[in-house]
């Protein structure tokens, strides 16, 4: 089977259950044994074949019994409402790992573990991300409600500034970490307070990340 390409560059903010080095960065289990996360994007240039999909949104609900290469999470996808038929077959395919390359994103990983789908939602995306800040907002009405801000020092009350560096990485090179905590509804159910917060500039493809995808110094 032929294989379309595509890539995607863009920002990303993402909130999951485990405490702020999340464990999964180093192949370590995660915090409470299980996963769970909300996910958001920007995409700000991005292609799929002959499919423009500059400046669309997407985002993501995962939940994993154990750690994700356990499998056996459960999934659901939101596509931004402006998407054409064509935009939001392209943004479905690439969430859901085809048309790529084996291991060579996160989606695919994420994909892969997720047996369980949820049908993918079609709804207006409220997104926004500073990722030197360490700022974010996602909302999808009725579905979803994330906020990442900065950790702060327990003691001073001072913004902490910490990041992961991934040189072999499937989703980003650099990410800045912060705090966040997010409420969703539907089949997977989240309630995520001060929890590990990711912010991170992604160039992707279906052969993997582009590697110009670093967060600015």
């Amino acid at each position: 089977m032929t294989m379309t390409a595509w890539a995607i560059k863009g920002r990303e903010f993402a909130n999951c259950n485990c405490s702020y080095g999340c464990p999964c960065q180093f192949n370590a289990l995660p915090t409470h044994g299980n996963c769970c996360a909300v996910t958001g994007y920007q995409i700000d240039q991005g292609y799929w074949g002959t499919v423009n999909l500059d400046g669309l949104r997407c985002a993501g609900i995962y939940s994993w019994p154990g750690p994700v290469h356990k499998g056996n999470g459960t999934m659901q996808l939101v596509i931004d409402e402006r998407a054409d038929a064509a935009q939001r077959d392209a943004l479905n395919r690439i969430m859901t790992g085809q048309d790529t390359e084996n291991m060579a994103t996160m989606w695919w990983v994420y994909s892969a573990m997720s047996p369980n789908k949820a049908q993918t939602v079609i709804a207006p995306i409220d997104f926004e991300v500073d990722v030197d800040a360490r700022r974010g907002r996602l909302v999808v009405p009725g579905l979803i409600e994330s906020q990442g801000e900065p950790i702060h020092n327990p003691v001073t009350g001072a913004e902490h500034r910490v990041r992961i560096d991934l040189p072999n990485g499937f989703e980003y090179r650099l990410a800045e970490i912060g705090s966040g905590r997010s409420t969703t509804q539907g089949r997977i159910r989240l309630e995520l307070k001060d929890t590990y917060g990711q912010f991170a500039r992604i160039h992707l493809s279906h052969a993997g990340i582009v590697d110009e995808a670093t967060v600015q110094r």
